[in-house]
């Protein structure tokens, strides 16, 4: 099957040509017909499957030519990140047609997205709270919205959206298209999806909670104290010995430990950023720029990053702390191993974190394997102390020292390797704030 046999327009497919693209995925095979049809649409897919193509694509056909100065589609997604790419993938594939993108979001300066909102926009990309704000001071008209999208609904509801959306729903007409986006179907999307989707179309394209097959997921047993250093090993020499890494997402639970883990792997030579919610967009936008450009080879981030980061050919991502949340690991995985390529993801377990690692089992049924720990040296610097989130250190914008970036010096007569034999303890659930 090829774009030209799901009706689009040729102005789409001229686009859509102009990206390199002429097999459509899955998802976009079984959600373009049906959003062209008219229908709602629940639709169940993971990261990396190309869903906002699913969903850009028809809807910009159903838009036609550009009307008036009030949106027509609105577009709801939880992170700045990932608005940001729906934002740019609309105006990409509508290159050749008459129509106006705007991008909402919070962490930056109002007035360029109020300049927007009054010069007009045919489709609008944004997240729950910024538009909120800005309805609420009269600067949004929703009132002529005809197609409404919830994308990552799963994850808006874990960040707290839930009675934005309500709020901002309430506001539109009632005859509207809606389609829902979801990469895992718990009790409360489903909730929502009956209060809102009117007869839909169901789509999904992957087992519910499980990862991409093409994942190479494996973990290593070390404790809390030396996760740091045998994270620098896997840095030098890879995971099998197969050699040093260029690019990992490295995920911690917490802002703190981000900013921690940053700068330790800084002061071992190895070049790297913090990225999470209390940093700054044009933070974040270039510690991620840096990232993509091999400026720097470790991206440090929280659960802000798990969805929404597009990232081409990342090989490695790291659970340098476990979720307490398993469907989180299926997100956090999902950064790799996209859009047919292979990749692998790296867990660190510390002893009380085994009953997480079973859980995140029984969640994707299936195990993950737990190879040989290798041995490595301690010399990583302690970095500050995890005195938790306090306000000094985890204030907007605030970011680690740069040390430097110099090579890792050679262990000292003193210095020997050192090889994880002990036990996992009783397990326990980790309590660490997300």
């Amino acid at each position: 099957m090829n774009f030209s046999d799901l009706g689009l327009e040729p102005e789409l497919l001229r686009a859509v040509a102009d990206k390199g693209y002429d097999t459509p995925t899955p998802i976009q095979a079984q959600a373009i017909p049906a959003v062209l049809s008219g229908r709602d649409v629940l639709a169940g897919a993971q990261t990396g499957t190309g869903k906002t193509a699913g969903f850009v694509l028809p809807l910009l056909q159903k838009l036609g030519k550009a009307a008036g100065r009030a949106p027509r589609v609105l577009v709801l997604s939880p992170t700045r990140e990932l608005t940001a790419q729906i934002a740019d993938s609309a105006r990409a594939y509508g290159r050749y047609k008459d129509l106006r993108t705007l991008v909402i979001f919070g962490g930056v300066s109002e007035r360029p997205q109020i300049d927007g909102l009054r010069s007009g926009c045919d489709l609008l990309v944004a997240t729950p709270g910024r538009l909120l704000d800005l309805v609420e001071q009269r600067y949004a008209d929703l009132s002529q919205v005809q197609h409404l999208v919830l994308d990552e609904a799963d994850r808006m509801l874990d960040m707290g959206f839930i009675h934005a959306i309500k709020r901002i729903v309430k506001l539109l007409p009632q005859q509207r298209q809606n389609l829902m986006f979801s990469a895992t179907y718990s009790e409360d999307i489903r909730a929502l999806a009956s209060r809102m989707l009117r007869d839909p179309v169901s789509v999904e394209v992957a087992a519910r909670n499980t990862t991409a097959e093409r994942v190479d997921q494996v973990a290593f047993r070390v404790t809390k104290e030396d996760k740091r250093h045998l994270l620098v090993h896997l840095f030098n020499t890879g995971a099998t010995g197969e050699g040093s890494w260029h690019q990992a997402l490295v995920f911690t639970r917490t802002k703190h430990g981000a900013n921690r883990l940053a700068q330790q792997l800084e002061g071992a030579g190895i070049r790297a950023a913090a990225i999470h919610g209390n940093k700054s967009q044009a933070a974040r936008v270039r510690a991620l720029e840096d990232f993509k450009t091999g400026r720097i080879a470790a991206l440090v981030a929280t659960e802000v990053a798990s969805r929404g980061l597009d990232i081409k050919e990342l090989p490695q991502v790291v659970n340098y702390e476990l979720p307490n949340v398993p469907e989180d690991y299926v997100h956090r995985i999902g950064r790799t191993a996209r859009a047919g390529a292979t990749g692998r993801a790296v867990s660190l377990v510390a002893p009380d974190e085994a009953g997480l690692l079973r859980d995140i089992e029984r969640t994707m049924r299936q195990s993950v394997p737990v190879l040989p720990t290798p041995a490595f040296e301690r010399r990583v610097p302690a970095g500050p102390p995890d005195r938790g989130p306090e306000r000094g250190f985890n204030r907007p914008n605030a970011s680690p020292p740069n040390r430097g970036g110099s090579a890792p010096r050679p262990a000292g007569p003193g210095g020997r390797p050192v090889s994880q034999s002990r036990r996992f303890g009783p397990s326990r659930r980790s309590r660490s704030a997300s």
